[in-house]
């Protein structure tokens, strides 16, 4: 693969057409030595990415991004999968003066109150954390699954990154939530307990709700903002219904 990064799209899906999780991941580490990045926000796809490219000892390199607001039960499952592997996992983190910023003028919850708030708070807690993890990078992998959106089942298995200038590679694009679930029993990989809890889609803990029966894979995303403003991410006040998510339980929460 000598052509441009860009042009190498096409082909990087026809190679990887009918390979497995690990010989996927072994194409990249060999063919961008250095170069490939796993991103783990250590929910039921990514650990099992991380435990196919630590069994096979794979030179791709794992980070997670450490927003501040994460879960109990995901720095839990980052520990044991620290414990279970004995592999590092980098860490990338907001900037302490830009959160400190934010902080001091909106006050801690601030996300709840627009949409362009909440935008504010993913840009600093995650999209510039994520660009300096990327930066230099040829290739970033990631635990996303066609099931999990209408919208991601126009994805492809392999696709150009514009906004990051890198290819970005799906591994288990065509496995479903069972399949994940039950290679992870077998072969034990340490699932995060918020699975059990009806969490699929696991980020922020006052960002993320469980689900009910039936719902989208990504209901549990910022519940609380207008569906077709978070579909579209238009920077319009988020329809809060005179729910304050700060004391009121929602749905899913027991």
């Amino acid at each position: 693969m000598d052509a441009p990064l860009e042009a190498q799209v096409d082909d990087l899906r026809r190679y990887l057409r009918g390979h497995s999780v690990p010989e996927t991941l072994t194409l990249l580490a060999d063919h961008f030595p250095g170069r490939a990045s796993f991103s783990t926000s250590f929910g039921l796809e990514d650990q099992l990415i991380t435990h196919f490219i630590f069994e096979h000892g794979l030179p791709i390199r794992v980070f997670t991004l450490d927003t501040g607001r994460n879960f109990q039960e995901t720095y839990a499952t980052w520990n044991k999968t620290l414990l279970r592997y004995g592999r590092p996992i980098e860490v990338f983190a907001p900037q302490a003066a830009s959160l400190e910023a934010l902080v001091t003028q909106k006050g801690p919850n601030s996300f709840y109150e627009s949409l362009d708030n909440r935008k504010e708070c993913c840009h600093l807690r995650k999209v510039e954390p994520l660009a300096r993890a990327l930066a230099g990078q040829q290739v970033w992998v990631t635990g996303i699954r066609a099931e999990q959106s209408q919208n991601r089942q126009h994805m492809h298995r392999a696709e150009w990154d514009a906004g990051h200038r890198l290819l970005k590679v799906h591994p288990l694009f065509d496995w479903t939530w069972a399949q994940c679930l039950a290679y992870a029993q077998e072969h034990g990989v340490p699932v995060n307990p918020l699975h059990q809890k009806g969490f699929v889609s696991i980020g922020c803990a006052p960002c993320t709700r469980a689900i009910a029966p039936g719902e989208d894979f990504r209901a549990g995303r910022w519940w609380w903002e207008n569906a077709a403003a978070k579909e579209c991410g238009l920077h319009d006040t988020a329809e809060r219904q005179g729910l304050d998510p700060v004391v009121e339980r929602m749905p899913g929460q027991g």
